[in-house]
């Protein structure tokens, strides 16, 4: 969970509770597990990988189950599911608090979260000089980390 209390994850189970009542959805004891693990992740996971939590605690669970579950968490705006250029479908719990910019490698697909405010000032004038009243952002900045320079 990081830096996000208890308090913020019953934040997020409230409001997936209440979208499925909402939406005439039943909550299932495996749904119950794979969001509770992705709830507790921190960074970028891909289906295999919250899978691959998700049966530790029940072998059973399939990988349709957990595709479904993070459709579904995306639906309700729980999971920001991120493209980084590999094919790859990554997710991250979506914080309402939280605001992040990305530094992606193109070599070894390391994924760097980052914030800076200059950055962030930067988007809102340039989108207030053109007009824009901004809705939502995503910043994803591709390179070659400090490992992979270093090996070459």
């Amino acid at each position: 969970m990081g830096e996000h209390a208890e308090r913020d994850v019953e934040q997020l189970r409230d409001r997936l509770n209440d979208y499925m009542t909402r939406h005439g959805l039943r909550s299932t004891e495996q749904r119950r597990v794979v969001t509770e693990k992705f709830f507790a992740s921190d960074g970028h996971l891909s289906i295999e990988d919250l899978l691959d939590r998700v049966r530790i605690e029940e072998p059973k669970i399939g990988y349709a189950t957990v595709y479904r579950t993070l459709k579904l968490l995306k639906e309700c705006g729980l999971a920001f599911e991120r493209h980084f250029g590999d094919g790859v479908s990554r997710y991250e719990v979506a914080w309402q608090d939280e605001h992040h910019d990305h530094l992606i490698c193109v070599e070894c697909e390391k994924i760097i979260e980052f914030e800076d405010e200059a950055i962030e000032k930067l988007q809102r004038e340039v989108a207030s000089r053109h007009g824009f009243r901004l809705v939502r952002h995503k910043l994803e900045l591709y390179g070659i980390c400090p490992s992979c320079q270093a090996r070459r």
